[in-house]
């Protein structure tokens, strides 16, 4: 992903709210299977992180991207967001 298509990216994330909050639980199977689907039916989303969560936010989007095979497009704060590229032609979002 080049720097321009990230930036086109972080640019829809900043209206979006998280779809999904990882608490004091952290990563659980159901979590991920959740966001794999969330991935495949919206391309990008936004996670947020609880404040009981213990572990490291920008660790979190880590292992979250790479158990769903996505790309992270920013960590900020407590917020993560993740793009993966869709199979539907009609819902694909088009980068630069």
């Amino acid at each position: 992903m080049t720097t321009k298509q990230r930036a086109y990216l972080k640019s829809l994330a900043m209206t979006m709210d998280p779809i999904f909050q990882i608490g004091k639980n952290s990563m659980t199977p159901e979590l991920t299977k959740a966001v794999s689907e969330a991935l495949e039916a919206r391309e990008l989303i936004k996670v947020s992180v609880l404040q009981n969560c213990a572990d490291d936010p920008k660790e979190l989007a880590a292992v979250l991207a790479e158990r769903t095979r996505s790309q992270v497009v920013q960590v900020i704060g407590k917020k993560i967001v993740l793009y993966k590229e869709g199979k539907n032609e009609k819902k694909k979002i088009e980068l630069p």
